[in-house]
């Protein structure tokens, strides 16, 4: 396992569809693809969609499969992760695709004014405890992160299957009376169609197979006042 492991490390130092920058660099200064995405890497004016914590890519490549005028970025801090996604997009010759290897606290390091337009977060940690609510990417300090990359109408997706996470999220837009366009607590029984309900990830379908419930949010953040947590 550990030899296999070092050879997909290999691997995706190799791969050009997968950024790598130095973790002590990016603390202190931007990436030079901050805000030029489109003309340094794509090459094209196509939007900028994100899967944050996107694992092994694979919702980050069911999308750019199934929207193909748009461009996306799967983010993870995990090589031997991200590594798969890479790889199919590589072997299928998706190029629509990129994968950014980097911590999620650091991604205005990476991503300019008005240069994303949506954002997918799908089966994150859900920090379960009260105190770890800080780490959770729905937090109101990672959405004031996200929304200073976000467009006007930039919308944020929340995929999961933990009622914790999904409460929290739900009373913290409630609270900041963000505009929603879909929310259900169970997403293979509603009326909702699209992205969330035709891409399943594989830990999904076991999800899906105990019998849990997949609970979907969709909604977009102004680009005024502090966003505030909400009570306990």
């Amino acid at each position: 396992m550990a030899k296999h492991k070092l050879q997909r490390f290999h691997e995706i130092n190799q791969f050009t569809n997968v950024i790598q920058p130095d973790y002590k660099e990016s603390l202190q200064n931007d990436h030079s693809l901050k805000g030029k995405w489109n003309k340094k890497y794509f090459k094209n004016t196509n939007p900028i969609v994100l899967e944050l914590g996107c694992g092994k890519g694979e919702y980050t490549i069911g999308l750019a499969c199934r929207f193909p005028q748009k461009n996306f970025i799967g983010i993870d801090i995990k090589g031997a992760r991200i590594w798969r996604g890479a790889r199919t997009a590589i072997d299928e010759k998706i190029a629509n695709v990129a994968f950014l290897r980097t911590n999620v606290e650091l991604i205005n390091r990476f991503f300019g004014e008005n240069e994303v337009s949506e954002i997918w977060i799908t089966f994150p940690d859900p920090q379960e405890k009260s105190r770890r609510k800080g780490k959770r990417l729905t937090s109101s300090r990672f959405l004031e992160s996200y929304r200073k990359f976000l467009t006007k109408d930039g919308s944020i997706n929340l995929k999961t299957d933990n009622d914790i996470l999904f409460n929290y999220t739900k009373a913290l837009v409630t609270e900041n009376n963000f505009p929603v366009s879909a929310l259900t607590d169970d997403l293979y029984n509603s009326s909702i169609e699209g992205m969330a309900y035709d891409i399943r990830t594989h830990y999904e379908q076991i999800f899906l197979i105990e019998g849990k419930k997949i609970y979907y949010l969709k909604f977009t953040i102004p680009t005024h006042e502090e966003i505030r947590e909400p009570g306990e």
